[in-house]
């Protein structure tokens, strides 16, 4: 077993680019941590064949312009709380391009080329996304997110959390895959709940025009 501090040897295609965007909850109110991209690739880590996600910065993104169908190869060290995190490796170093299947950029959904530069997304704000539709459709989109979420109980005693995983859309508000799903609720102190409603995803993307 490799140990959390010991970096290991990576390589495949990139099968997905999308934000690392961490959200803390407190009862009814969010706050987002912009951290860098998900890469998901279908390749080897560790010796092992198959598709893993590993967890880059800004600069690095902006060096590289990672986008699907991107042949690379690198070093990264495993997570060290699966509960913080969607990707299984982060601290990538040493990446190199080994090639390029060029995969157009798509003007339809699901949406690829290079994703943009994180204040884009701060900028568009996103609104809930289905679990199941995300997985089925969205995973590769450049405009889907899964965000680890981490859940302050009671903001008198923020020692107290809960952890879980909700997936969202930054992408056009026409977008034909677009399933909201249930609305979310999330837990407080003494047993009590807060919903998140249709309108604060309406108010956060309100700014925007439909094709937007």
């Amino acid at each position: 077993m490799v140990s959390s501090s010991e970096k290991v040897t990576w390589s495949g295609r990139i099968v997905s680019v999308q934000p690392r965007i961490r959200l803390i909850r407190s009862f009814d109110q969010r706050y987002h941590n912009y951290l860098g991209y998900v890469l998901a690739l279908d390749g080897v880590a560790a010796d092992q064949q198959g598709e893993f996600k590993v967890a880059v910065g800004k600069i690095t993104h902006e060096k590289h312009g990672f986008r699907v169908g991107m042949i690379l190869q690198g070093q990264a060290v495993p997570i060290s709380d699966p509960r913080l995190e969607t990707a299984e490796y982060y601290k990538a170093s040493k990446i190199r391009i080994e090639g390029d299947t060029h995969v157009l950029k798509s003007d339809s959904p699901p949406f690829l080329g290079v994703p943009p530069d994180l204040k884009i997304y701060r900028s568009r704000g996103h609104r809930r996304l289905d679990s199941r539709t995300y997985d089925a459709k969205c995973a590769s989109c450049i405009w889907g997110c899964r965000m680890p979420v981490e859940i302050i109980i009671d903001q008198w005693n923020p020692s107290k959390k809960k952890y879980r995983f909700e997936t969202f859309c930054y992408g056009p508000k026409s977008c034909a895959f677009y399933h909201a799903g249930a609305t979310r609720k999330v837990p407080g102190r003494s047993g009590t709940s807060w919903e998140e409603e249709d309108w604060i995803d309406d108010e956060t993307i309100a700014h925007r025009e439909p094709d937007e």
